[in-house]
């Protein structure tokens, strides 16, 4: 008899679509001569400071499991981190939990508040796991488009025509992954008024929010009477060049953090504790380490929206993160006819930005973490690409 094995699938996952940006990726895999401006990772190290905490923590054989919430040392740094440049406030015995990446935190925040049948409000285009974090629960996601005309910036007129009795919270990324926007006081105040007339709470995925141009970045949970409305969501990954020791964090009020640490708790444990003990020095005293690494990154924003726009391609100047969110519909082909055709011609990797919802089709991604050297070898290549499609 034949073993039939899709009889045994979950349904909540066989209806979860196949990651556009991962199907890409695998493409590019394929291949060993890609110049890639794909990856939203910093091509930076780790800080030394990070790494020799680490050495000496093996050395020690700290290697066991730690406190689920997080070693006390970290939840204090990052606490005091987040008071000296955010000015904001939280206790580091009952408001903050260590996650492995913001990517747990993100499911942390969702399934902590979300029952079946309840909507977010989901400003697009935006970060590939957002949706499926909230649909594979049963919720349902309320796109909110952003347009290029806005900056990629989500107005209170959208959200309004949006919201409807269902919707349990607002879920916003900025710094923006892939488009580079972001949102000033002023605008987030605006938010903050709609979240507290509607009474929903908001989900803040912060993790750029150290690569922020040309002003500081504002955290929702800064401003009046938000801060217990407000999950905050970052990490070491993109400010310390950390991806690969996956570690994050979350802060909320203490009532929900009883319930986010029951998740937390059955999901993983605990963050990797090397990890924690790398981060800590990391959050007292990295700040030189991220200066440098902004710098380089600041350059080379300059450097590839000039080229984008010479080549004849619209785009909005990011604001922060390290994507640069570029209009292809002048070409008349599609985000992946575009990307697929670009790999293809000229070995250069960018994302179609179909990957990050409907409003993102049109659009394509390339990333600036990435040495100036790739950069501009992947601008040469992408403007030979275009001529041949006028």
């Amino acid at each position: 008899m034949n073993f039939d094995a899709q009889k045994f699938f979950a349904n909540s996952v066989v209806a979860l679509p196949p990651s556009r940006l991962g199907r890409f990726f695998d493409l590019v895999g394929e291949r060993d001569d890609v110049i890639a401006l794909s990856i939203g990772e910093p091509d930076f190290p780790t800080p030394s400071i990070g790494k020799q905490a680490a050495c000496l923590a093996l050395e020690k054989d700290l290697t066991a499991y730690g406190p689920s919430k997080g070693l006390p040392g970290l939840r204090k740094a990052v606490v005091n981190y987040l008071e000296r440049k955010f000015d904001l406030s939280y206790d580091p015995e009952k408001e903050i939990v260590i996650t492995v990446g913001g990517s747990e935190g993100i499911l942390l925040a969702i399934w902590s508040i979300l029952n079946p049948g309840e909507e977010i409000l989901l400003p697009e285009p935006c970060f590939v796991s957002y949706a499926p974090a909230i649909n594979f629960i049963g919720g349902i996601v309320k796109p909110v488009p952003s347009t290029i005309e806005n900056k990629f910036k989500i107005t209170i007129a959208d959200l309004e025509a949006r919201i409807t009795p269902k919707t349990k919270a607002l879920l916003l990324n900025y710094p923006c992954n892939p488009t580079g926007a972001s949102l000033d006081r002023n605008e987030l105040e605006a938010i903050a008024a709609f979240a507290k007339k509607h009474d929903i709470m908001v989900i803040c995925d912060e993790i750029y929010a150290e690569l922020t141009y040309g002003s500081k970045h504002v955290s929702l949970a800064s401003l009046p009477d938000m801060k217990d409305r407000t999950i905050l969501i970052s990490g070491s990954s993109k400010v310390h060049a950390m991806t690969g020791w996956r570690l994050g964090y979350l802060c909320c009020n203490a009532q929900l953090m009883v319930e986010i640490l029951k998740l937390h708790q059955y999901l993983l444990m605990c963050a990797p504790t090397i990890a924690q003990h790398a981060a800590i020095p990391c959050f007292e005293e990295g700040e030189d380490d991220v200066a440098k690494m902004f710098a380089e990154y600041d350059r080379r924003r300059e450097y590839i929206t000039k080229r984008l726009r010479a080549m004849g391609l619209d785009i909005v100047d990011p604001e922060g993160a390290f994507y640069a969110f570029a209009s292809i519909k002048k070409t008349g082909l599609s985000s992946d006819d575009f990307c697929v055709n670009l790999l293809n011609q000229q070995s250069v990797a960018v994302v179609p930005g179909s990957a990050f919802g409907e409003s993102g089709e049109g659009f394509i991604r390339c990333s600036y973490a990435s040495s100036m050297k790739t950069i501009e070898i992947a601008c040469d290549r992408m403007e030979a690409f275009l001529q041949t499609i006028k």
